[in-house]
């Protein structure tokens, strides 16, 4: 297998861009992306394209990629069009990176882009119920309605998925038998929300640019307790894309600034018990493995944090805390910039946004802006290993997909 390089990275900001369009925002990302890297779009010698709900909202439901390049004089190469829920960016960026260290191309893109906000807000909820069994969505529902029973709190809800996406529900349970297990608190959750909103507001690219406190996190209107609206990823829009090359094409560049892949790892969930081993430590212990490095050797991580229980529970699976103990570690400010480990420094999804099918791709971004010490007020001083965590869908108790990569700065 043979070393690969991000060499370009690029994205719009996020946000609910009513009348944006897919095809507009994936040309701003290209654009950003090929200038970033300092090449043209005719040099590509592949594609991996990432989208979820095109077809949905505008019944573009095939060949999204060649649809959304073509018009970009970018044709007649491969173009493979990837769709992994959440996990489809970094799925599209994990075929890039395998293209390349397989030896079938030397300069590849990877590109993101969903548009989810739509004047029709129920639509716009009832998209992400795809991203489970739909086949089985009553089972699912009924599975939360049990988790509900055994770890109910005192506080009156709406029955799952009402007036807000099924994912906020998931977490919630799982939030509420990580509380009954563990003793972690709503208000660890909130600590980490507000860490999150801190570092959103110096992302001028992020969708949420507004620090929050831990009190006013918690005073936020509840979605699914134990989660306020401060602790969720909003709905938005928005593309990110990276470029991606082989060393003896980065030998023939000038003025590039490189970033290694040390490690590109895909999984599935599987069928677990709640307290089963779970996909995230199933995938980082290979992600380690291939890059040769702990989780002590992290300088700084992107998590999947489509709720504030999804830091804290990855942090957990990543192996940067024992188990039950993400609240603890989060609390001590570990992962807040200045800290041992700071972790979603452009917002996370909770603050940065999180458009489906560009997600992953825009944690990448985050992750080689940092390793190339260009992430100015919000910047990991000496940040030299980056790992990004993306997960997409949900079955069971566990992701549908999850990607890890692993990053290393070589400037």
């Amino acid at each position: 297998m043979r070393d690969v390089y991000v060499i370009g990275v690029g994205m719009n900001r996020f946000g609910k861009h009513l009348t944006a369009t897919v095809k507009g925002m994936a040309a701003e990302a290209v654009q950003i992306v090929l200038r970033d890297a300092g090449i043209d779009g005719n040099m590509l010698q592949a594609a991996y394209v990432s989208n979820t709900f095109w077809g949905m909202f505008s019944n573009q439901h095939s060949i999204r990629g060649q649809v959304l390049l073509r018009p970009l004089g970018i044709q007649g190469i491969p173009i493979v069009n990837t769709e992994n829920a959440c996990a489809g960016a970094s799925t599209a960026f994990h075929l890039a990176y395998l293209g390349i260290a397989a030896g079938a191309y030397d300069l590849v893109l990877a590109l993101g882009v969903e548009k989810i906000s739509h004047e029709n807000k129920a639509l716009s909820l009832q998209s992400y119920a795809s991203c489970i069994d739909v086949e089985k969505s009553v089972e699912q529902i009924n599975t939360l309605m049990q988790l509900n029973e055994l770890y109910s709190p005192q506080v009156a809800q709406d029955e799952p998925g009402r007036g807000r996406s099924i994912f906020m529900d998931i977490y919630a349970s799982v939030a509420r038998w990580h509380m009954a297990k563990y003793g972690s608190t709503q208000k660890q959750l909130a600590v980490i929300a507000a860490k999150n909103h801190f570092h959103g507001s110096l992302n001028p690219l992020a969708q949420i640019q507004r620090d929050m406190t831990v009190e006013e996190v918690l005073a936020d209107p509840p979605v699914s307790y134990p989660l306020t609206r401060a602790m969720c990823s909003p709905v938005g829009d928005g593309a990110a894309a990276a470029v991606l090359c082989s060393g003896d094409f980065l030998k023939k560049l000038t003025g590039a600034r490189p970033v290694k892949i040390l490690a590109s790892v895909l999984g599935s969930g599987q069928d677990r018990p709640i307290d089963g081993e779970d996909i995230g430590e199933r995938l980082s212990r290979r992600a380690y493995q291939i890059a040769g490095l702990g989780p002590q050797d992290i300088d700084l991580a992107e998590l999947h944090d489509a709720t504030a229980f999804g830091e804290l529970h990855q942090l957990e699976a990543m192996g940067f805390c024992p188990p039950g103990e993400g609240g603890i570690f989060s609390e001590s400010g570990a992962t807040r910039l200045g800290g041992k480990l700071p972790v979603n420094t452009s917002g996370g999804l909770e603050s940065r946004g999180h458009p489906i099918g560009a997600s992953g791709l825009a944690q990448v971004h985050e992750v080689v802006t940092q390793l190339r010490g260009e992430a100015g007020q919000r910047q990991v001083v000496g940040a030299r290993i980056g790992m990004t965590e993306n997960g997409g869908g949900n079955i069971g108790y566990e992701e549908a997909a999850m990607t890890i990569h692993i990053f290393e700065s070589i400037s």
